[in-house]
């Protein structure tokens, strides 16, 4: 086992076999910065200052080659091979409020939801909870590489992880899950991760917004709301963008949680509705129906949003041009 020093801020950690440097330090409380955990954001970027390590992803296009040139590498790939002094930021708005750990899960129910998004729902060897928007990491089997997911439901004791996971075109992850994985096999698991998690504690109304499998942790949320005694007396607006009418979700969900219609409203638009679609709701992108729905009131909600990159960039931009503060702003960026 390797110990992991951080010699600005005076802190050391284990780290062992099998475990990346980032998710180790997550798991000993510490605050060290992340977003994707899959290689993609360059957010847990840190500076190589003794040691060596071994890269599980070394194209991985959250850093560049100048960056590597500098002896950088990404915590959520880098395995250490030795003992190591490491120099990074540490924030504490990073640290873990549920410690993630990894588990054994065995597959109990496939859903299909929309041509392209089907629920996963696995039970755990062992539980481990997670908050209302968080992801874990899902290690399929004949796969290289873990794959970050959101959680769509919420636990109590985390014996249940479910997900709502959309298949992509030549993605190997996906096409397993979807072609090969069956009730019962068993795949590895590993969290909470993610920040974007619902702040029961903001005095303001909820906004959900969500694209494709961005609807996973927005369902999440919206449940948790809806459960929620904190939250009692506020309003969930839920809008869902899609191309076509196929690929609409989550309305039928909504509806089976106390309060729809009354503080759980849901909105769809579509950007490029089909002929036999019959559709005559909302069309365009997803941002441009939030700007529509809620127009100057936006600043006065706490905003989740979750999707393909261009409709995330898209939501914060609107929202920032529109006056909404940062702090109210929750994401985890993926690509």
């Amino acid at each position: 086992m390797a110990t992991i020093e951080i010699p600005a801020a005076k802190i050391s950690f284990e780290c062992p076999p099998g475990d990346t440097i980032l998710r180790a330090g997550l798991r000993a409380g510490l605050g060290m910065a992340y977003e994707c955990n899959v290689g993609s954001c360059g957010n847990c970027q840190f500076e190589l200052l003794e040691g060596k390590v071994e890269s599980l992803y070394p194209e991985a296009p959250g850093l560049n080659e100048r960056m590597r040139q500098r002896n950088r590498h990404l915590g959520c790939q880098s395995l250490a091979l030795t003992d190591c002094k490491i120099k990074l930021p540490m924030r504490d708005d990073y640290k873990s409020l549920i410690l993630p750990a990894r588990a054994t899960g065995h597959l109990t129910a496939i859903e299909n939801l929309t041509h392209d998004i089907r629920e996963f729902r696995f039970r755990l060897d062992k539980g481990n909870r997670f908050l209302p928007g968080q992801y874990g990491l899902i290690g399929v089997p004949g796969v290289v590489g873990a794959r970050a997911y959101s959680y769509c439901n919420n636990t109590a004791d985390g014996a249940e992880w479910h997900f709502q996971i959309k298949r992509m075109p030549n993605g190997k992850a996906s096409t397993a899950l979807f072609d090969q994985l069956k009730v019962g096999d068993a795949v590895t698991l590993d969290g909470p991760y993610g920040n974007a998690y619902l702040r029961e504690d903001a005095p303001r109304d909820i906004l959900c917004v969500a694209g494709g499998s961005g609807l996973s942790p927005m369902i999440s949320i919206a449940r948790a709301f809806a459960a929620s005694e904190k939250l009692k007396g506020r309003k969930l607006h839920f809008v869902y963008g899609g191309r076509s009418g196929r690929d609409l979700a989550g309305e039928a969900i909504l509806r089976g949680l106390p309060g729809f219609g009354k503080t759980i409203f849901y909105y769809a638009a579509l950007s490029n509705p089909a002929d036999d679609d019959n559709w005559t709701g909302r069309t365009g992108f997803v941002h441009e129906a939030v700007k529509d729905i809620l127009g100057a009131s936006l600043p006065e909600h706490e905003i989740y949003f979750a999707g393909p990159p261009p409709m995330t960039e898209a939501v914060m931009k609107m929202a920032i041009e529109n006056k909404v503060p940062v702090a109210q702003l929750h994401y985890d960026r993926f690509y």
